[in-house]
């Protein structure tokens, strides 16, 4: 999988909410595992764009 489909993946899997883009932390796990996309992109990917992880699981971003 090439970086833009990875990056539309990640796009049309965020919600919006309250005028925010969100992407809650456990549908990144799903995302990295279904389509072998490494969380670390998936983070880098959040972080550039706006969008905000929610529910961390590790409870880095509450």
């Amino acid at each position: 999988m090439n970086t833009e489909e990875s990056e539309k993946i990640i796009e049309e899997s965020s919600i919006q909410r309250d005028g925010r883009k969100i992407l809650p932390c456990a549908k990144a796990f799903v995302l990295s595992g279904k389509y072998g996309i490494p969380l670390k992109d998936i983070g880098a990917y959040c972080t550039k764009n706006g969008i905000r992880i929610s529910n961390c699981q590790l409870g880095c971003f509450e």
